[in-house]
C-alpha cells in the first residue's frame, strides 16, 4: 500500500531576518575584499592620478569601518531576537534538553548517512542548525572586538573627532583581546598587537569556511530533503513534507 505524500507551505523566515541575512552576507563580501587588501594591498584603482591613488587604502578602511558598524548593529538585533523573538526564539534550541540532544544527533546522522535515517520534523529550524548558526555569531562578535581593538590603536592620541570617550570606551571594551590573542597563538613574548592581527585574520578563514559549509547544506538539504530549504532566504517559507511513504 502506498500513501501519497503531500506538502504544506511553512513559515521559516520573517522578512526581518531575511533583510539580515542579505545584509550581512553583501556586508561580509565587502569586510573580505577590504580587510585583505589593508593586510596587504593587493590591488590598485583603475584611476592612475596620484591624487587618487594615495587615498585607496582610505577608502578600504572607512569601507571596512563601516560594515563593521553594519556588523555590529546586526548582531544586536539577532541577539535580541536569540532569546525575545516573538516568530521563534533560538535559545531554545540551544538548551542541552534530552530533546534537543536527540535532535541534534539526528541531524547530524542525516547528513552523514546522505538522508538515508531521517528521525527528526525538518519542517522546524532544528538543534544542528541553530548550533550551527551560534558559533557563527561567536565567530562574528570575536571578530568584531578584534577589529575594535586593532581601530582605537590607531587613535594613538586618545582623541577622536567625537571626543576622547570614543577611544576610551573601546580600550575598556576590547582590550581583554590581547591577551586572549596572545594565548590563542602561543606567543611566548609579551601579549602585543601582532597577535591580535593573527587572531582577526585567522578568524576570518574560519567565516569563510563556516559560509562555505552553511551554503552547501542548504543545497544539499534542498537536494536529498526535496522541501525548497533554499527558498527560506528568499521568501521566507519551505515546504513540509505532510504523511509518510508507507509502500512496501
Amino acid at each position: 500500500m502506498k500513501t501519497k505524500v503531500g506538502y504544506k507551505n511553512v513559515r521559516r523566515m520573517t522578512a526581518t531576518m531575511r533583510i539580515i541575512h542579505w545584509v550581512n552576507a553583501i556586508s561580509m563580501v565587502v569586510a573580505i575584499i577590504t580587510g585583505l587588501y589593508i593586510a596587504e594591498p593587493y590591488y590598485q584603482t583603475l584611476i592612475a592620478e596620484p591624487a587618487v591613488d594615495k587615498y585607496v587604502m582610505a577608502w578600504n578602511r572607512w569601507g571596512h569601518f563601516i560594515v563593521a558598524i553594519i556588523f555590529d548593529v546586526t548582531s544586536i538585533v539577532v541577539a535580541y531576537l536569540f532569546f525575545f523573538s516573538r516568530f521563534e526564539k533560538p535559545i531554545l534550541k540551544l538548551l542541552p534538553t534530552p530533546r534537543n540532544i536527540k535532535e541534534f544527533f539526528a541531524v547530524l546522522v542525516n547528513l552523514l548517512t546522505f538522508n538515508r535515517s531521517k528521525s527528526f520534523d525538518s519542517s522546524h529550524s532544528d538543534s544542528f542548525n541553530t548550533v550551527y548558526f551560534t558559533i557563527f555569531h561567536l565567530l562574528l562578535a570575536w571578530m568584531l572586538f578584534t577589529g575594535l581593538q586593532l581601530y582605537v590603536h590607531g587613535l594613538e592620541s586618545g582623541l577622536s573627532s567625537i571626543g576622547k570617550w570614543w577611544p576610551a570606551m573601546l580600550h575598556w571594551a576590547t582590550d581583554w583581546t590581547v591577551p586572549v590573542s596572545s594565548a590563542l597563538v602561543g606567543t611566548t613574548a609579551m601579549p602585543n598587537l601582532m597577535d591580535v592581527r593573527i587572531v582577526h585574520h585567522i578568524t576570518m578563514w574560519l567565516i569563510v569556511v563556516w559560509v562555505v559549509f552553511h551554503i552547501y547544506y542548504q543545497v544539499w538539504r534542498t537536494i536529498f530533503w526535496q522541501e525548497g530549504d533554499i527558498a527560506i532566504v528568499f521568501g521566507g517559507s519551505k515546504f513540509a513534507k505532510e504523511g509518510k511513504d508507507n509502500s512496501h
